[in-house]
């Protein structure tokens, strides 16, 4: 599944995924909150993410609901850098990862258990 979201649609589904379905005025309210747009922008946001079948729509209400699972995004947004920036070798954006120094011990940890699970399967 090719699913290309910009960071304005991502946090109209960041929404959805945390709430699950709503009412486009209530999103548009806690965007206003959080972000600062105006209901217009959610709206236009809104609409491009039904174009794009990621959410869908039912009325009464203009109520919303996410198509599309957070992980079904991470994972093509992950695959699209692997490509763009590691010459789709993952190795080589865990290399990359590793050797920033950016990685807490936890986070290697959990690092090193998941591969080992993985060779274990």
């Amino acid at each position: 599944m090719n699913i290309k979201l910009f960071d304005s649609e991502m946090k109209v589904m960041d929404v959805l995924w945390k709430d699950g379905e709503m009412r486009a005025r209530d999103i548009a309210e806690r965007l206003k909150r959080e972000v600062g747009w105006s209901k217009t922008t959610t709206y236009t946001v809104i609409k491009k993410c039904l174009e794009k079948g990621v959410i869908a729509r039912h009325d009464p209400h203009f109520v919303c609901r996410p198509l599309v699972m957070k992980e079904q995004v991470q994972e093509h947004e992950t695959m699209e850098l692997i490509e763009k920036m590691y010459d789709g070798e993952p190795d080589r954006l865990i290399a990359a990862l590793i050797g920033s120094g950016k990685l807490s011990a936890a986070e290697l940890r959990r690092l090193k258990e998941l591969i080992n699970r993985m060779e274990n399967e």
